[in-house]
């Protein structure tokens, strides 16, 4: 049996192949999981109510950030 090498190459032959498409497979794995957690975390950052600092009386020399 003659697998063309296409992906990687050493001294493992056809064995690098193998082992650098499961490597990918692993990768890839591991990103489609990360990506669906993150899809199931609520935004936090829409929900966040503005800083205490308002209520300071502001200094004619500060401009407030928005």
């Amino acid at each position: 049996m003659n697998i063309p090498i296409i992906l990687a190459h050493g001294a493992l032959g056809p064995f690098d192949e193998m082992i650098f498409l499961g490597i990918a497979v692993v990768f890839l794995g591991l990103m489609g999981v990360s990506w669906l957690k993150s899809r199931n975390i609520p935004d936090e950052l829409e929900e966040e109510k503005p800083a205490e600092a308002a209520q300071e009386p502001e200094a004619p020399d500060r401009f407030r950030l928005d």
